[in-house]
């Protein structure tokens, strides 16, 4: 298997021209903690498992206490709304309910409409005036006409009558909630959590949780997928649930725990979020001397990286996701349906087989059989097809829309990554150039798009992608227009404009591209792809010295609680848990502003400090190696290991690293 290198998708320059170090990169997994960053700069951790009180309160209506009283004011404002007939027909059933009689399997069905925003007015009376009472829609008599049936909310009843009995016992369909009170009005729908996560990527952590919980993946909503080799912790929304079954979960989720609940009004888009915090930590490092390490730190400081797009924007298997999204732009679906389905190089000899077994075959019940279900993309494709056997499209559109994306972007990232090489290789990294795409400083915002000279590639265009739902970067809660414009003669007399101000743009058939040699890049690199694209900062906290390469050195969340509930720090299995750093240490900071490349316009600080570990693994005293840890913030869509690429000077492949650990 040839393993996907950084050159094959772009990442090809450095900024400094320093000699790089030897270090490996995630050789555990809490060597690459990320911690979401939200709009409004506060750093998301992981604090507390338990569900607050106010959250686990059960604020269900007791209907003991709603009957045996008269309500008139109620039937009176519902005459109005639906009439005397149905008026009656209510009247008719409180005063039974009122009168002791067992109405649990009962119902009243009201007049036949077929004015949907009248029905809807109905249930939310129901759901606002009577609360004990849940109302449905079902098949009127006549063609095109529904009715409202109504009925005691059994689920409230608390044991009155007979409505413990099952669903299927009462040879009833299950009413839907619309008419009741089916969530406490004092909370908001959604429940708002912390999700930490070890070697889960978001989706898969998510849909764990989803199964155990019965609900659909799509009731949740998160800012940004968060790596998958890496212990993370960020925001996640799930509809109408309440905390303590979440919390519930703790004592069965593995490698994924969840709390600091709290209910809120909105659920998270993607998008809604200012960066992430990395604490990385490069272990089995050497280099000449630490001077090469303090230097190649402060330049890392002064000037930044090439903010390109890393490799897991592009998968780990022997099929990029890059050539999945070209695919899907150039209209071919059975083409892309294949690439995510056939079998690939280089996997689990489990995943492998089904793979296989599906190509020879062709049985999709067999395969589904077999496939794991963190698959999500080959499942939803599969299942598809068995229901609509040929409507490739169709097989596309039923992967979930963030994955569904991913596989354009990452064609995107794509030719971003060689213009962005082309950009340093042509003109360097501290000067704006004619022709450069810059933020606008003028008043007024440039509106015609420039379009590089590549007009007529195909008839294969970005729209035949619509079908697919659109090719945004992300999905924010309201439009931004950025006023760009393109650098002329007299900005560069002027001076007006930085390197800082430069942009490159993520390609589109509605986006402006720079007007020179390296907006052509663009077009020049797609068309050789048969796709027209007209158409359609750092604190650098320590170096420290370890022998036991299985000992964490840096405490995620989930150590900082599970210390927190004993009387002493105790020192844990070396195989399992962390040591406590000795606190002897000594600092030397460098100091220094960082521009993560041409994209990332956060400024941040930078700081470098040496500490020392000594520990025996074994009973036997094993060889001092040096390892780096660094803790930094990087804006949303900055890639925390391309600072560690223009860092060591070497490549950030998987494979590359498990190279170096081996």
């Amino acid at each position: 298997m040839k393993t996907m290198d950084e050159s094959d998708v772009g990442i090809s320059c450095y900024i400094s021209n320093l000699p790089g170090f030897r270090g490996i990169l995630k050789q555990r997994y809490s060597d690459f903690i990320v911690n979401e960053v939200d709009l409004d700069e506060n750093v998301v951790h992981l604090t507390l498992l338990e569900a607050p009180k106010e959250c686990s309160e059960n604020k269900d209506v007791n209907i003991s206490d709603q009957l045996n009283r008269s309500y008139v004011t109620e039937i009176e404002s519902f005459r109005s709304l639906a009439g005397n007939s149905d008026a009656d027909k209510l009247k008719a059933f409180i005063d039974e309910l009122n009168s002791g009689a067992d109405v649990s399997d009962e119902s009243i069905v009201l007049s036949p409409s077929s004015d949907k925003s009248h029905r809807t007015a109905i249930h939310n009376f129901f759901k606002e005036r009577l609360k004990f009472l849940v109302t449905d829609t079902i098949d009127g008599v006549e063609d095109q006409s529904k009715c409202v049936r109504v009925r005691l909310n059994n689920d409230r009843n608390n044991g009155r009558g007979r409505s413990s009995r099952k669903r299927k016992d009462r040879d009833d369909k299950r009413y839907d909630s619309r008419g009741s009170d089916s969530w406490p009005g004092h909370l908001g729908k959604f429940l708002r959590f912390h999700l930490f996560k070890e070697n889960k990527d978001t989706q898969e952590a998510l849909n764990v949780i989803a199964k155990m919980l019965g609900v659909q993946l799509r009731s949740f909503g998160f800012a940004g997928t968060k790596d998958k080799r890496a212990v993370s912790t960020q925001r996640v929304t799930v509809f109408k649930q309440q905390a303590s079954k979440l919390a519930a979960l703790n004592k069965r989720l593995i490698g994924i725990k969840v709390g600091d609940f709290c209910h809120v009004k909105e659920g998270l888009l993607l998008g809604q979020l200012y960066g992430n915090r990395f604490t990385i930590t490069l272990r089995g490092v050497s280099a000449e001397s630490e001077d090469i390490i303090k230097a190649s730190a402060v330049a890392l400081g002064k000037h930044g990286f090439i903010n390109y797009f890393g490799l897991q924007r592009f998968g780990s298997s022997s099929v990029p996701t890059h050539l999945i999204g070209a695919a899907l732009l150039r209209g071919e679906w059975k083409a892309a349906v294949s690439l995510i389905l056939d079998p690939r190089e280089g996997e689990k000899n489990a995943i492998s087989t089904v793979r296989e077994y599906y190509k020879e075959s062709g049985d999709i019940d067999g395969t589904l059989r077999q496939l794991p279900r963190y698959l999500v993309a080959e499942k939803a494709i599969l299942q598809c097809l068995k229901r609509s056997p040929g409507n490739y499209l169709q097989a596309l559109k039923a992967i979930p829309r963030t994955l569904r994306m991913m596989y354009v972007h990452s064609y995107q990232s794509y030719l971003w990554n060689h213009a962005a090489s082309m950009r340093v290789q042509k003109h360097g990294f501290d000067q704006v150039v004619l022709g450069d795409l810059v933020y606008s400083k003028e008043e007024y915002k440039v509106k015609e798009s420039f379009v590089a000279e590549c007009e007529d590639v195909n008839d294969n265009n970005m729209d035949d992608y619509s079908n697919l739902d659109e090719i945004s970067e992300t999905d924010l809660p309201e439009e931004r227009n950025i006023p760009v414009k393109v650098i002329n003669e007299e900005d560069l007399k002027s001076g007006t404009y930085a390197i800082d101000d430069v942009l490159l743009p993520l390609p589109g058939s509605r986006v402006i591209y720079p007007s020179n040699d390296i907006g052509e890049v663009y077009c020049d690199l797609a068309q050789k792809d048969d796709i027209s694209l007209t158409e359609t900062a750092h604190k650098i906290k320590e170096l420290l010295s370890y022998t036991d390469g299985t000992i964490p050195l840096a405490e995620t969340d989930f150590d900082v609680i599970a210390n927190s509930v004993k009387s002493k720090v105790r020192e844990e299995d070396p195989t399992n848990g962390s040591k406590e750093l000795p606190a002897d240490s000594s600092a030397i900071s460098v100091g220094g502003d960082m521009l993560s490349g041409k994209v990332c316009e956060e400024k941040i600080n930078n700081e470098a400090g040496m500490q020392s570990e000594k520990s025996q693994s074994g009973g036997n005293a094993e060889e001092s190696q040096m390892a780096l840890k660094l803790s930094f913030t990087l804006p949303a869509s900055c890639y925390a290991t391309m600072a560690v690429r223009e860092l060591l000077k070497t490549s950030t492949s998987v494979a590359f690293h498990k190279s170096l650990n081996d």
